[in-house]
């Protein structure tokens, strides 16, 4: 039995509708199609021919045979590694990121815990810690263990901070230390790592012995956690994930090597839900690492879907929410692959006075500022204009949620603490996501080609074919270039626009930002800018960007146009939840 045979068969398996048309499957068998077609039994050939079979079968026939493919190709031409790229790149299956954001506090942590029904995953609840690096979550569908793997920041990366910090110290040694965000930021990772050893003598911070417990940083692998149970996962992962202000009290010789930590995948088994779904715990507005800056900027951008997480009892007034909303935005929008944004307002359960109220009132206070904290929301998303022309209302969704209720259950049932709307959402993301349909199509494709490759059809036949490709193909390319130049035209008549109001507006836009006033750290702000090609993370406090407010009329000029390019290109995916 043919491959393409088999390949075409599953393809029916799984959406007939959609099946490729073909009139002829081949009277021919190639060698290599034969020989996979003999080594098949006429069990499994009569397996695949039937409807309904499970997707996790189809699969595995399909990856057999594309495995015996990538065996024969043995020749050192450009084709075959060619198809032994593709075939390789067929394993890498693309999942839907659903991006985390909020302050510290906000009940993240929490959230994620209860919509995965898994109480003491990620730590949450100290008033002291926070999550310092992404942790990203998804279901481990290769073992039945609880697992995280490490991802560290280079050798490299960590002496280029080391060197910063030491310049950020030597520069601060009388100056006024409480208000540097730079200087307790660099004390914080030093202390983390190094202890009090750092203060005293330090003149070799890469010598071995700092990274006893962790000699996979030196030698640039990740580190594999391998657990039992979530609990006893989440006490092991503390030390690469969580900043603790309280680190240095009492825990002398205790090391955190959050610091270089770069990433942390946290795998979870029996989770269908997150199957194809990864669950990203995002930290503030990006790194001052400059390493983990750039997998902050490349997973936001690719999130499908980015979840705003704070407390309910501020949410329409939160500031630092709506400013990290603000910042991220044109990652997520016309730069970004998101189109669904949920306002998320935790904690809804937490009532003043609650002890004064019966069971009923209690729930119907809930009920009632929940209603109150969307539409106030709401009210408050149509006020913010830079996130407005990113994102419409119909992609703008607000969720009042309670995790301790829906765990416990004593005020509101499941469904009002909005956890399994949440969980619907995911599940959606899901189903709506194949990797046997993604491999199964790659698969014919990459036989497809092969078929045309080993086919030995009458010259003449090709010579006519080739010609007739070759005009169509002229033909698509006039309606390609026409597009291109109208395409072309218009953003090039905006981004004229744009550089005429820069030069028109830059000088205020500098002034505002280099306005010296009698800030003592004006100096010390410039020169991070400086150093770091114009833009500066402070711990706690807003981003600034210099390049970002240089070319904002740029960006804003070309926005409304790159929206119509956009809504052509990738239509906006329906959730019916």
């Amino acid at each position: 039995m043919p491959m393409q045979i088999v390949i075409i068969s599953c393809l029916t398996h799984i959406h007939p509708q959609v099946l490729p048309s073909t009139s002829d499957t081949g009277k021919r068998k190639s060698d290599l199609q034969s020989d996979a077609s003999r080594l098949q039994s006429p069990a499994k050939r009569q397996r695949l021919s039937m409807s309904g079979f499970p997707e996790s079968i189809i699969l595995s026939d399909v990856k057999s045979i594309m495995t015996f493919v990538h065996a024969r190709l043995n020749d050192e031409d450009k084709l075959s590694a060619f198809l032994r790229k593709k075939i390789s790149d067929l394993e890498t299956d693309k999942r839907e990121l659903v991006g985390v954001f909020g302050k510290t506090g906000a009940g993240k942590s929490s959230l994620i815990n209860a919509i995965i029904k898994e109480k003491n995953l990620l730590p949450s609840g100290s008033v002291n810690a926070c999550t310092s690096v992404m942790i990203k979550v998804e279901a481990n569908t290769r073992s039945l263990k609880y697992e995280a793997e490490i991802e560290f920041i280079t050798k490299e990366e960590w002496k280029d901070e080391l060197w910063s910090f030491r310049q950020l110290l030597d520069n601060n040694e009388n100056q006024e230390k409480e208000d540097n965000d730079d200087y307790r930021d660099a004390v914080e990772k030093l202390s983390a790592l190094y202890g009090q050893e750092w203060r005293r003598s330090f003149e070799n911070p890469m010598d071995s012995k700092y990274f006893k417990e962790i000699p996979e940083f030196l030698q640039s692998r990740r580190k594999i956690l391998t657990c039992e149970s979530a609990n006893e996962l989440s006490a092991k992962c503390i030390k690469y994930t969580r900043s603790d202000s309280k680190q240095e009290e009492g825990n002398e010789g205790k090391k955190w090597f959050w610091p270089l930590v770069k990433c942390v995948t946290v795998k979870v088994p029996n989770k269908p839900l997150l199957q194809h779904v990864t669950l990203v715990d995002l930290p503030g507005n990006g790194d001052c690492n400059k390493c983990r800056d750039q997998m902050w900027k490349g997973i936001v951008g690719d999130c499908s879907t980015v979840w705003i997480v704070t407390e309910i009892n501020r949410a329409a007034a939160e500031k630092e929410a709506w400013e990290i909303l603000e910042s991220v935005s044109s990652l997520i929008g016309n730069g970004g692959e998101c189109q669904q944004i949920h306002f998320i307002c935790t904690k809804s359960d937490l009532l003043d006075d609650s002890d004064d109220l019966s069971s009923a009132d209690i729930h119907d206070q809930i009920i009632k500022r929940n209603i109150q904290a969307n539409d106030g929301v709401r009210k408050e998303f149509n006020k913010r204009s830079k996130i407005k022309k990113h994102f419409t209302d119909d992609s703008f969704k607000v969720f009042t949620v309670s995790s301790k209720e829906f765990l416990k259950g004593k005020h509101l049932s499941p469904e009002e603490t909005e956890i399994p709307k949440l969980q619907g959402f995911l599940q959606e993301l899901n189903d709506c996501h194949s990797e046997t349909v993604n491999y199964v199509y790659g698969a014919y494709g990459i036989l497809s080609l092969i078929q045309g490759a080993n086919s030995r059809g009458v010259k003449v036949k090709k010579g006519e074919a080739y010609a007739e490709l070759e005009r169509i193909m002229i033909l698509q390319l006039d309606n390609v270039n026409n597009e291109m130049e109208d395409t072309y035209t218009a953003f090039k008549k905006c981004l004229d626009d744009g550089v005429e109001k820069s030069k028109c507006t830059f000088g205020e836009k500098l002034k505002i930002f280099l306005y010296r006033g009698r800030n003592s750290g004006f100096c010390r702000v410039l020169k991070c800018v400086v150093e770091n090609g114009g833009v500066h993370k402070p711990k706690n406090g807003t981003l600034i960007n210099l390049n970002m407010k240089l070319a904002s009329c740029l960006t804003d000029s070309i926005d409304e146009e790159f929206r119509k390019f956009r809504k052509l290109c990738f239509p906006v995916r329906k959730h019916n939840f």
